[in-house]
């Protein structure tokens, strides 16, 4: 929903500026359309629906997972495509607890940093998608059922679009998803880890990384070269100075090219650099790779377990990332804004 539209078609309507909270709040509650919201006059909502779209995407495809997992496909009003992921995690048994309702969303049609394991990056760049493209993903879910959590790590680079991003954000609570349960993923573009330091929102940074070596982060990841990884952990260090909280390490294992002992052990003093004696300020998750068109393939079990306790072993906490979604590309790294399977 376009707001900003919304509160100049009210003011050309004469509306007082309170209609503009009341459709806002129909909305974050996961009204379907403005026939709902039975609180406004019959005229103003027949005049809305015919003014102006209840979303700012259209969604033009859908796909489900065998885990519960949801992938939509959406289009932009001027034709950019984008998709965003609702994962499902389990409920409690005989259904005292409901499981946690994270979504993933995309902050640009595409991505213009070609990270070589990543299906986005074999995309053409569209462009920034704006708070308003931003936020009817997560409202689009909400539709479907209550959600908690939320992360930015579908299409796109956040850091490269984070005004938009931090707008979107600003209205997440109001969805039911509080600013700590919030994650914007980057993959170490410093002007925006400095820029999110400084926002006056406590959510929480993820840093993809995927390499503890210069050269092979360089190969796998051009943006190396620009931002190089020591610079950019030193960027994650002040942003924990400013913030105090924990900054999430992704780390997507790839057979044969970054998962050896060796380098566990290398990505360990990394992470420990200048903070040997105290707790880590990182906790790294450790992502099986999903089939994404590239060149690459996964590391086998033992391999992801060993990894982990080399970083245990150094005080790195480290997990495995519970993978949902596979099945139908809607896995970190296989969006692609391709039709849904």
């Amino acid at each position: 929903m376009d707001l900003e539209l919304l509160d100049k078609l009210l003011a050309d309507h004469g509306q007082p500026a309170f209609r503009s909270r009341q459709i806002w709040a129909w909305a974050a509650r996961g009204a379907q359309g403005y026939d709902e919201m039975t609180d406004l006059p019959a005229a103003l909502r027949e005049s809305l629906a015919q003014e102006l779209p209840f979303s700012t995407l259209t969604a033009r495809d859908e796909a489900h997972s065998r885990d519960g997992t949801v992938k939509t496909l959406f289009e932009t009003a001027d034709g950019r495509p984008l998709e965003a992921v609702l994962m499902r995690y389990r409920d409690s048994p005989g259904g005292a607890r409901r499981g946690r309702r994270s979504i993933c969303v995309s902050s640009q049609s595409g991505c213009p940093l070609t990270c070589r394991f990543c299906a986005t990056g074999t995309m053409r760049f569209g462009r920034n998608l704006r708070a308003s493209e931003i936020l009817d993903q997560a409202l689009h879910f909400r539709r479907i059922e209550e959600i908690d959590h939320c992360v930015f790590m579908g299409m796109g680079e956040p850091m490269l679009n984070l005004d938009a991003v931090l707008e979107a954000c600003r209205r997440l609570p109001e969805i039911g998803i509080t600013h700590r349960r919030t994650t914007i993923s980057t993959v170490g573009w410093i002007p925006g880890i400095e820029k999110l330091a400084e926002s006056d929102m406590p959510v929480r940074l993820a840093l993809s990384l995927h390499a503890a070596d210069e050269a092979l982060r360089s190969e796998l990841m051009p943006v190396n070269e620009r931002f190089p990884l020591h610079e950019v952990i030193d960027a994650c260090h002040a942003f924990y100075e400013r913030r105090r909280r924990r900054i999430f390490i992704e780390y997507v294992m790839l057979g044969g090219v970054n998962d050896r002992y060796e380098q566990a052990l290398a990505l360990a003093r990394v992470l420990r650099r200048g903070h040997e004696s105290e707790v880590s300020i990182f906790k790294v998750n450790l992502i099986p790779f999903n089939p994404s068109g590239t060149e690459f393939r996964g590391s086998g079990r033992e391999s992801i377990d060993a990894f982990r306790a080399a970083l245990e072993s150094r005080g790195i906490p480290a997990t495995v990332r519970l993978t949902r979604g596979r099945d139908i590309a809607a896995a970190c790294g296989q969006l692609a804004a391709t039709t849904a399977a």
